[in-house]
C-alpha cells in the first residue's frame, strides 16, 4: 500500500519531533537525576523552586514524549501501513505484533505514572518520588519504542520516494 504524500510528511515531521523530545527529556533527566535525586529532596520541593522547576520539566517531557509516540506517531504509522484507526490499547497491541513494543501492559503502567507525577504528588512526596524514579528507570522503553517506530517510518517513507 502506498502512503499518501500527506501521511509521508506527517511521519517525517513526527519523527523529527520525537527525536527532539528525546533530546529534551534526556537533558531534563540529567538535571533532575544527575546528582542522584533523593526522597528528602522531593519532600522539600516547596523550599527548592529550582529543583521543582526541573522536576516539572522532566515530568512534562516524559508525558509529552509518551503522548507523541502513542497518540500521534504510532497511529500515523499504522495508518500508513493500511491499519484502521483504533483506540490506544489496540494500537499498542498492534505495536507488539509488529515487534515495535515489548509490552503494551508495561506501556500502560508507565502512562499511569502521569497522574502520580502531576496530581498525587501534591499530597504525597513518596508517591512523587516513586513515580519519578520509575519514569527515569524506564526512559529506555520510550527511547527503544521511538527508535523502532522511527526506523519503520523512515523505511516506509524512503520506499515510497
Amino acid at each position: 500500500m502506498k502512503a499518501s504524500p500527506e501521511i509521508q510528511e506527517r511521519l517525517k515531521f513526527l519523527s523529527r519531533v520525537v527525536n527532539k523530545e528525546i533530546k529534551h527529556l534526556k537533558y531534563a533527566a540529567n538535571q533532575v537525576f544527575g546528582g542522584s535525586l533523593t526522597y528528602e529532596a522531593v519532600k522539600a520541593l516547596d523550599a527548592t523552586p529550582d529543583l521543582a522547576m526541573k522536576v516539572e520539566a522532566f515530568t512534562s517531557r516524559f508525558c509529552r514524549l509518551q503522548d507523541t509516540l502513542g497518540d500521534k506517531l504510532l497511529p500515523a504509522l499504522l495508518k500508513a501501513l493500511g491499519e484502521p484507526d483504533r483506540a490506544l490499547l489496540i494500537n499498542l497491541e498492534k505495536a507488539e505484533k509488529y515487534v515495535w513494543l515489548e509490552s503494551s501492559e508495561h506501556w500502560i503502567a508507565l502512562r499511569q505514572l502521569r497522574n502520580q507525577m502531576i496530581h498525587e504528588y501534591i499530597e504525597n512526596a513518596q508517591t512523587l518520588f516513586d513515580a519519578l524514579t520509575t519514569a527515569h528507570d524506564n526512559m529506555d522503553i520510550l527511547e527503544q519504542f521511538a527508535a523502532k517506530l522511527d526506523k519503520q517510518a523512515l523505511e516506509l517513507v524512503s520506499a515510497e520516494e
